[in-house]
């Protein structure tokens, strides 16, 4: 698409700008959030969000807002180190796919709640067995006897801020015997529910956080299906494709300043002077701008496997950052943080927090394999393997 800034983009920017400088500058409210990329302060961070949805800011994607307003967001958000919001499940992949699936009556009770900063969702696909292959779930849901929804069994994990979360969107085998794509539903449901219905076990990471979970269902009540029983593969395939959309511009504008930092510590280490490393890490910068360019080019397009390229891209290339971020350092790289254990985790330092999250970055959200599936077969035509 021809995509650029017009001067109403340009003073949205100004306003955007001035708005978070205010909050999460020195003095402002939130000044303490700033940066942070775990919600460990759930209360703090629900104050965040109830603050971007009086102010606004949540829901721009959504169909009266521009894309452009919505990149320049994204870009303005990134830039002020503003935290890693809570909504975004909510926000940028369920309230798209209710506008596309769901009813009026779904929207008018779902939405608010997300866009005032309120109801946090989280997501409910990955299952043992069933991460990249999501088709092969075997969570199942089967009608309440009285008549009111739906009582769902099974379990989800890598549920990102599910301790956190309000609601939960949960694909569920609702036709028994069904197989792969067949007799799916994506069904909602509360979080708080009476003991023993639903378990959250934070799973806890080598820096000692605990971003994401395993959570267990036992006869969980589901209270809605978005889109139409047994059609859940359709839906939860929209919804997946809304996850790599205007955002991605926003996510690089923090892997420049995560660059940038590599180039400061390799100047620093003086293993810029080496022709090896330098050719990486001049490979990176000139990457990254192909990235940007290619996003904004697709930016808007439903072309098949534009999702699948993008992920591809931005994944090695993040990759590849974690290991320079290392190497350009040498050995005070691995020993910057210390050498042993903490009772509340492993003290990383920036560097290491890089490397080591980045090497689920060609994992999570659709392995590396699953994406060259879907360009073979779907752009290029292959037959399936």
């Amino acid at each position: 698409m021809d995509f650029g800034f017009d001067a109403a983009d340009e003073e949205f920017r100004a306003r955007a700008r001035a708005w978070l400088a205010d909050r999460l500058g020195p003095g402002g409210a939130f000044a303490d959030l700033r940066g942070l990329k775990t919600p460990e302060d759930a209360g703090r961070r629900r104050a965040w969000e109830r603050e971007l949805g009086a102010g606004g800011w949540i829901g721009l994607g959504w169909p009266e807002d521009s894309l452009t307003r919505q990149v320049v967001w994204f870009e303005e958000y990134a830039r002020a180190k503003a935290p890693d919001p809570l909504g975004i499940v909510g926000e940028q992949l369920l309230a798209p796919t209710l506008l596309r699936h769901g009813t009026p009556e779904q929207r008018e009770r779902y939405l608010p709640g997300i866009a005032s900063g309120e109801v946090i969702w989280c997501q409910g696909y990955s299952e043992p067995g069933a991460g990249s292959d999501l088709a092969s779930v075997r969570t199942v849901a089967a009608p309440a006897p009285d008549g009111e929804g739906w009582l769902v069994s099974g379990q989800k994990t890598w549920t990102s801020l599910s301790q956190w979360a309000d609601w939960c969107f949960v694909l569920a085998r609702t036709e028994p015997g069904s197989q792969r794509h067949a007799g799916l539903s994506l069904l909602l449901l509360p979080m708080d529910q009476e003991p023993g219905r639903i378990d959250v076990r934070p799973i806890r990471q080598l820096d000692g956080a605990s971003e994401f979970s395993e959570v267990f269902f036992d006869g969980a009540r589901s209270v809605d299906v978005l889109g139409a029983v047994g059609d859940g593969w359709r839906v939860a395939m929209t919804l997946l494709s809304f996850e790599r959309g205007a955002g991605m511009l926003g996510r690089q504008i923090g892997y420049e300043r995560e660059l940038d930092a590599v180039l400061r510590a390799a100047a620093s280490s003086g293993a810029d002077r080496d022709p090896v490393l330098r050719e990486a890490l001049t490979r990176q910068w000139a990457d990254l701008r192909v990235m940007r360019a290619n996003a904004l080019r697709t930016l808007g397009t439903a072309e098949p496997g534009t999702a699948a390229v993008a992920k591809l891209v931005w994944g090695n290339w993040h990759q590849r950052l974690g290991e320079l971020a290392i190497q350009v350092q040498g050995l005070a790289g691995a020993f910057a943080a210390g050498a042993a254990h903490e009772p509340d985790g492993y003290p990383l330092t920036p560097a290491q927090h890089t490397l080591l999250f980045s090497r689920a970055d060609t994992i999570y959200g659709g392995s590396d394999q699953i994406q060259r599936n879907i360009i073979a077969e779907r752009v290029l035509g292959l037959p399936r393997g």
